[in-house]
């Protein structure tokens, strides 16, 4: 065989080689960096249609524009190369579809951190300045992980490679948003959800690392209101008690059934609030005496919603103290506040004992900050809720819809046994919330009237058109917000 082989120019094809000429070692680089241009002169992988035959069609998952390739994605990738050759070799037509992420807070963090050595933010820029900076920096490294695809032999149809920002893809985001919208099935709303204040946007439980770390439970003493005593309430938290609504025992706990429906003195804040009963209460765990604090943790926001509490928020998006606090702690970073609190129970007498503790903790894992579950308007996807107007699925909800594909077989899981993973998951899924306060992204299609109207349209002049059906006739201003980058991704 020629030494061509191993050079990066057209090895020879000759079927009778002279064995003498060939290399001690495989060389995967040279025949690598040959064999990906030739197949792609020769089309092999571009998808041709034939009515007579049978269609096998997938999506490569779209990676991060602005990435890099891992094992993960190689691993990934000679799975559905094997699938996709299998395909069009038993003469199936045969289409495998590529494409790459926007990837959202991902980017965003790169050219913000470009940004901060120059000692300039985004909001120095503005937004039209700042997009046009991640735009710049699209290209100039976007190409890297598709060169790298290539050079892995992906069988894959590029002439229908797509970016999750084309036009194309836009429209379509655009108009699904919408149509869901009129569905019925997105909605927008103040609820809790995982707030990472160094990016200052709502993230995904997929981008929070819980991690055990050692804390502290600190015992504090709330007095009751009619002076014949304290409950005890223990804590890994003490700043939140600032946002205390009640403290709830269990209602078969024999120490405490006689208070419940008494009040308690909250320490610090001068204001009485409830004791209730309620069977999420732990009467092993601590002192069995629970503070509810339904604006910075999930559980006691469905403990709240069950008992119709009120909502007190005392962090700001930023994680500092708010004015809802007594004028002492306002201003305060939330682990400052935190030594404070502690300090002035102690100096009140109010804290009765500390004792180390092992917590999970839960971090961005982008910023390793702590992550405040925190209450903001936000943007969902029902998953539970049974929609009439749903087009596809009438009377289903998503995970309904999600879940009988599954159990009627018209999907498949390889292997069977994350049937049940994929079972229980939907069973138990919470509305999905798609809302990011970034500005790199799918700016989501709502437009809000100095009224508080809301109106979700494909455009400026479609919103316009509404306001006016609507009866609201002055301003309109666009939603800052932008979409979760999995509301995109899978909208080839």
């Amino acid at each position: 065989m020629s030494d061509t082989v191993y050079s990066s120019q057209k090895p020879s094809l000759d079927h009778n080689p002279d064995l003498a000429k060939l290399a001690k070692s495989y060389e995967p680089a040279p025949i690598e960096a040959f064999w990906g241009p030739e197949w792609a002169t020769r089309g092999i992988a571009t998808a041709k249609v034939d009515d007579g035959k049978d269609n096998f069609c997938i999506q490569l998952p779209p990676p991060n524009v602005t990435g890099t390739l891992h094992m993960g994605h190689a691993f990934n990738q000679t799975i559905m190369d094997g699938l996709v050759r299998y395909a069009r070799m038993s003469g199936k037509n045969t289409l495998w579809v590529p494409g790459t992420d926007h990837a959202g807070i991902a980017t965003q963090i790169v050219v913000e951190r470009q940004l901060d050595a120059q000692k300039i933010s985004r909001h120095d820029l503005g937004r039209e300045a700042f997009l046009k900076k991640v735009w710049e920096w699209k290209e100039e490294s976007g190409s890297t992980i598709t060169r790298q695809i290539r050079r892995l032999g992906a069988s894959i149809d590029w002439s229908r490679e797509y970016f999750t920002m084309d036009p194309k893809m836009s429209e379509a985001v655009v108009e699904v948003f919408v149509t869901l919208f009129e569905q019925g099935l997105i909605y927008r709303g103040k609820r809790l959800v995982n707030w990472d204040p160094v990016l200052g946007t709502a993230v995904s439980d997929l981008e929070v690392v819980s991690s055990e770390e050692q804390g502290s439970l600190w015992h504090i003493r709330y007095p009751l209101s009619d002076g014949s005593g304290n409950l005890v309430v223990a804590t890994t938290r003490p700043e939140t008690l600032l946002g205390d609504v009640a403290v709830m025992v269990h209602p078969d706990d024999e120490r405490y059934r006689h208070l419940i429906g008494k009040t308690v003195e909250l320490p610090l804040c001068q204001r009485s609030i409830p004791i209730i009963a309620d069977s999420y209460v732990d009467m092993n765990f601590g002192t069995g005496v629970v503070k509810v604090t339904p604006a910075h943790d999930f559980n006691d926001y469905a403990v709240g919603q069950r008992h119709q509490l009120p909502l007190i928020n005392v962090l700001t998006l930023d994680a500092k103290i708010n004015e809802q606090a007594p004028k002492v702690y306002q201003g305060l970073d939330r682990f400052a506040a935190r030594k404070q609190i502690v300090a002035d129970l102690e100096s009140a007498n109010l804290l009765e004992k500390v004792n180390p503790h092992t917590l999970m903790v839960p971090r961005g894992d982008r910023t390793q900050t702590v992550i405040e579950p925190m209450l903001t308007d936000q943007w969902f996807v029902t998953m539970s809720k049974a929609s009439p107007n749903n087009r596809y699925q009438p009377g289903q909800s998503i995970a309904g819809a999600a879940l009988h594909a599954v159990t009627s077989g018209d999907i498949q899981l390889v292997p069977e046994n994350w049937v049940s993973t994929y079972t229980q998951w939907l069973e138990n899924i919470q509305d999905w919330c798609i809302s990011r306060q970034l500005w790199w992204g799918h700016q989501i299609p709502a437009w809000y009237g100095n009224n508080g109207e809301i109106f979700v349209a494909r455009n400026a002049d479609e919103a316009k058109a509404k306001a006016k059906a609507a009866g609201y006739s002055g301003e309109l201003k666009r939603d800052e917000d932008v979409l979760d980058t999995w509301f995109s991704s899978a909208l080839v």
